[in-house]
């Protein structure tokens, strides 16, 4: 069952101060909604309870504790280059919980890294970046952009309006784009896994 746009709003709050430490109270709910009862706030939590959101402890104040579904997952499409651009595999490999990193999920998606062509601004290889889909960026960007069908990490450079990708290292070229090439995303952080 979807969300309303109320529950939604109630879930954020919800997801924002549990991350905090302290999940909060029927009052205080009610007072960062301005909701004129508490019982407005009750109906809200049922139906977060009910959709599957939310578990309660009717005997506390504050004991409220999110569901798996509740907690914000993005998926791993697959590898990346940070070297030679090579034909970017699209399926789901895996998903990550952001629910301590982000309150909203937007239209963000995981990419592993594979290559060393991006060492010199800290993305390594097995790295995951973590992209939110958009088709244009500015210059200094680091993007994920398709240039005659395959997939590769860069920094998104504008040169006299002439754009390239430019690798933080050496001991790649930078790439000219061409009316083949298009931006998939904006890399908004990279995450490093340690085994």
């Amino acid at each position: 069952m979807e969300l309303t746009k109320k529950q939604q709003e109630v879930l954020v709050f919800l997801r924002k101060r549990i991350r905090e430490g302290l999940p909060p109270t029927i009052r205080e709910i009610a007072a960062e909604f301005s909701f004129s009862s508490t019982g407005t706030v009750r109906d809200h939590l049922k139906a977060l309870v009910k959709k599957g959101y939310l578990f309660l402890s009717e005997k506390k104040s504050r004991a409220m504790e999110l569901t798996e579904k509740a907690m914000l997952t993005i998926p791993i499409l697959g590898r990346v280059p940070a070297g030679v651009p090579v034909l970017a595999i699209e399926n789901i490999e895996d998903y990550f919980n952001v629910d301590k990193l982000f309150s909203q999920k937007e239209d963000l998606f995981f990419l592993r890294v594979h290559g060393d062509s991006m060492i010199g601004a800290g993305i390594m290889p097995d790295d995951l970046v973590l992209v939110k889909k958009q088709p244009c960026a500015q210059d200094k960007d680091i993007v994920v952009c398709r240039i005659d069908g395959e997939a590769t990490v860069k920094i998104l450079r504008n040169r006299e309006n002439r754009f390239f990708l430019e690798p933080a290292n050496k001991n790649y070229s930078i790439i000219a784009l061409n009316e083949n090439s298009q931006i998939i995303g904006k890399v908004i952080t990279t995450i490093r896994q340690y085994v």
